[in-house]
């Protein structure tokens, strides 16, 4: 400073006065040889008498008088010890103005001014090799020091590479010369004294040091602002990447949700019970495997978007708005979609397979009928239609009459088979059988060929009886034995038919019945047995008649065709089906055994997992309402949790392989336990989800309490008088228990919201605000309500309020500080070229800048000029890029 020059001229004494040679002129600063330093308190030089000492005195004081009015203490000195050449006052009044007008005003990261300037010279210095700077002595003998600093900010001044340790003369010299001729920094310092001197003196170097910092404070102003615009940057860079990530995944997501939509909603039933099995297995592989990555997916893109939002709070910035349609809302309406398409699909994929299995016994119970009936009715039309009995002896008309007479027998106890063949087809065309076509033409078939056996025997059985008035002789014995082996016959097969029948059951209880029938029927068989001794002592009367009375009778019962052979055969074949039966009915107790053994299996399982399910949310719902230590004890805590709950997963994996058990088994209910799986599954999925979000909230709050400056204690406070007025612990408050919270925080509540939401609308906020002295008018309650309403939902939650409560009172990075930042970079123009951004920020952020930057429209711009003002309010949401 220009008021120094005075202070130096009070001690630039000739060399004859006091007592020094030029050489220590030349080692110090002028005036301050390093002799009288270390004399501590000689004279410079005697006063000379002959000029008035008392006008000296009084020049003297009105040049201190002076350096007192710019804030330099001088303690103990007066002009009497400067008039007299007191050298160590002298000195040390001219180290307190270097350290006021050249040092005191340096400061780096709020320190000392020695430290702060001590701190600048190695961060200038730290990617030189050996140089080292640890004090302001010797760590700057060799003059790679001061060589290092002018190569720092001026690398065009000295070729650093060709500098060597040990020719500190060479670079110290360098250093000097340079620094005076191209810096206008004044030698003060000689080479030989610093070399020559095992500890060079720290305040002299300590001023010339600051000499280089004063000389380039312009580019360390420079250096401060391009940091900012780095830092406000990189905040933004990492912003649009997690956007896009964000974009990306909505859109994967939603995607998949589009394309197994549909395929859930296909309810168009297979023709097979393969087809429909392997459908059922499709799903499972959709739930076990495809679905569980999507939740979690899900899952994570919510916490996501939460931790974008509350990190564009933080940092001052906009709320993110997703592309149209993949909104976090919009993802939670698509996933409910898919849910709601996938509710019930499996209950219709069972109801089908089981339909399917019903329709399989009917038509295996169908064929088996219709063939027992077609071998029955073979060849009855031919005999109905011939005309025997016009030719036939009276003895032939009279058997020919019997026998008929036993066919309407015969075939009116067929009536019932062809009623429950018919019966079967309607009911297979009821259940939408895929064969049923073919079903349908042989019913028909069969029930046309009745109606013709009906006509046919109609017809022949008047033709007899019109014969027959004519004919008188009748063999009643094979009559007898014609009527009561026709029904033994019908009866014998249809206990082979029901002994052969198909059967499905899905109960102990179900099987027991059809045991219970089984035994009622096998008691009926000694009296059957009696009944066919009977018919075969008829047969065996007809024969002893015959032989007896030599009776023609072709040796056959004109009757009927079933033979006594015939009977015992079909007897035979009864009692071998018997057991038989009985071997089919104790393997399906078994089986249904076993059912009930996997039903168990299932609901002991599932009576446990659906309860714990049940606790940990509870637990879960408890530790996000609780105060327990900070909020870093209680996010370890939940993440100790999450993993406990996660190592739980091979139950649920476990109970998974017993439900396909008993899917596989064609098990359709199980009254031991009232969980399904679709219940755990639900349940298991919400508690993931559940810890997951929980997690996040307590990791935003930490985003939120470390970068707006909340204490610990207040977010206590916070925590505490909302679980006082959260009497029901539901983690929500009622409209009047939300205001009486606000409240006890201290805020002003206007008593006119009656909601019940726990969630004040947009008009309550602007009333509390108004309540709290902010006077808005509509633009600045629209800019609020953009902010902490970033959605549009018209509604602002607790959450919200606080982030914006801190925001205003928070201390962060502004648009204005960012223009000023480049106003440094740019010279103090209203532009900025990029050649500037080039050289004063990284690549990849300067490049950055100039694609985003508008050109500059002013009047004083040049070619090639960027608008960095506008760039910088779009930063923060003020207008756009």
């Amino acid at each position: 400073p220009e008021h120094l020059s005075n202070v130096y001229s009070l001690v630039q004494l000739p060399p004859e006065e006091s007592g020094h040679t030029d050489r220590e002129h030349r080692g110090g600063f002028p005036g301050w040889p390093q002799t009288h330093a270390a004399a501590g308190g000689e004279r410079l030089a005697k006063p000379e008498r002959g000029k008035m000492r008392v006008h000296k005195i009084s020049n003297v004081n009105k040049a201190l008088d002076f350096i007192a009015s710019k804030g330099v203490k001088l303690v103990s000195i007066g002009a009497e010890e400067i008039v007299d050449g007191n050298a160590k006052m002298t000195l040390g009044m001219i180290w307190t103005i270097i350290l006021r007008f050249a040092i005191q005003d340096i400061s780096v990261e709020e320190t000392s001014a020695k430290e702060g300037l001590l701190l600048w010279c190695q961060r200038k210095t730290a990617p030189y090799k050996n140089v080292n700077i640890q004090n302001f002595h010797i760590s700057w003998k060799d003059g790679l020091g001061f060589c290092a600093l002018i190569h720092r900010h001026r690398p065009e001044l000295i070729d650093y590479g060709k500098l060597r340790k040990d020719d500190p003369m060479t670079n110290l010299n360098t250093a000097f010369d340079v620094a005076e001729k191209y810096l206008d920094i004044p030698k003060m310092l000689d080479a030989e004294d610093i070399v020559g001197t095992a500890r060079p003196d720290e305040k002299a170097i300590m001023t010339y040091v600051s000499s280089f910092y004063h000389a380039f404070s312009g580019a360390q102003k420079a250096e401060t602002a391009a940091n900012r615009i780095c830092k406000v940057l990189a905040v933004n860079q990492e912003n649009e990447q997690l956007m896009e990530d964000y974009e990306r995944l909505a859109s994967d997501l939603l995607e998949w949700i589009r394309r197994t939509i549909p395929w859930l909603e296909n309810r168009m039933p297979e023709n097979t019970m393969q087809a429909m099995q392997q459908k059922l297995e499709d799903f499972r592989d959709y739930r076990r495997l495809h679905k569980p990555p999507k939740v979690q997916e899900k899952c994570q893109l919510e916490i996501n978007f939460n931790t974008l939002q509350t990190k564009l709070r933080l940092s001052n910035r906009p709320a993110f708005m997703p592309s149209e349609g993949k909104m976090v809302s919009d993802i939670i309406n698509a996933w409910g979609n898919l849910e709601g398409a996938e509710k019930g699909y499996e209950e219709w994929l069972l109801n089908e397979i089981r339909r399917l299995e019903r329709l399989d016994h009917l038509a295996e119970k169908f064929r088996q009928k219709a063939t027992i009936h077609e071998a029955w009715t073979e060849g009855q039309e031919e005999v109905l239609q011939k005309h025997d009995y016009e030719t036939a002896s009276l003895s032939e008309i009279k058997a020919l009459l019997k026998k008929h007479e036993a066919f309407e027998s015969d075939l009116a106890a067929h009536q019932d088979r062809v009623e429950q063949i018919a019966a079967i087809a309607q009911e297979l065309n009821e259940l939408d059988y895929y064969d049923s076509p073919s079903v349908n033409a042989r019913c028909q078939r069969i029930c046309d060929q009745w109606d013709t056996l009906g006509a046919l025997t109609q017809k022949r059985g008047e033709a007899l009886q019109r014969t027959g008035k004519l004919l008188e002789t009748i063999d009643q014995l094979y009559l007898e034995f014609a009527k009561r082996a026709a029904p033994f016959n019908n009866w014998m097969e249809s206990a082979m038919e029901d002994l052969q029948d198909t059967f499905i059951v899905h109960t102990i209880e179900e099987i027991q019945g059809l045991s219970t029938a089984h035994e009622q029927f096998k008691a009926t068989l000694p009296e059957a047995d009696k009944e066919r001794q009977a018919i075969l002592g008829i047969h065996n009367e007809i024969a002893k008649i015959v032989q007896t009375y030599h009776v023609n009778m072709a040796g056959t019962n004109p009757y009927t065709t079933i033979t006594p052979q015939e009977v015992n055969t079909k007897w035979d074949k009864v009692k071998q089906l018997v057991p038989q039966r009985d071997q089919a009915l104790i393997e399906e107790h078994a089986r249904q055994q076993n059912n009930e053994r996997l039903r168990r299996q299932f609901a002991n399982q599932a009576n446990v997992i659906g309860p714990w399910i049940q606790t940990k949310m509870e637990e879960i719902g408890r530790i996000s309402i609780e105060m327990h230590g900070t909020l870093e004890d209680q996010l370890q805590h939940l993440r100790q949790y999450e993993k406990s709950i996660v190592n739980y997963k091979p139950k649920i994996d476990q109970l998974e392989g017993d439900h396909q058990l008993i899917q596989e088994a064609l098990i359709f209910d199980n009254k031991h336990t009232k969980y399904t799986m679709e219940h755990i599954r639900v349940g298991w999925e919400q508690l993931l989800t559940t810890i997951a979000r929980t997690i996040n909230e307590i990791e935003n709050q930490i985003l939120t309490r470390d970068a707006k400056g909340i204490s610990q204690e207040q977010l206590n406070e916070f925590r505490a008088s909302f679980n006082h007025f959260d009497r029901d612990h539901s983690g929500t408050l009622g409209a009047e228990e939300f205001k009486a919270c606000l409240i006890s925080l201290g805020f002003d509540i206007a008593n006119d919201a009656q909601k019940r939401s726990g969630i004040m609308d947009a008009e309550d906020f602007k009333t509390c605000l108004i309540s709290m002295g902010y006077n808005l008018g509509e633009s600045e309650f629209s800019r609020i309500m953009s902010v902490v309403d970033p959605n549009r939902m018209g509604l602002v939650t607790f959450q919200a309020f606080i982030d914006f409560m801190s925001r205003e009172t928070a201390d962060t990075d502004t648009a204005d500080q960012v223009i000023a930042s480049f106003k440094v970079l740019a010279g103090d123009k209203n532009y900025i070229l990029a050649d500037e951004l080039r050289r004063e920020l990284p690549p990849d952020q300067a490049e950055y800048c100039i694609a985003r930057m508008a050109p500059y429209t002013g009047p004083d711009g040049v070619p090639g000029a960027l608008d960095y003002m506008s760039f910088s309010t779009a930063l923060y949401g003020e207008s756009d890029l």
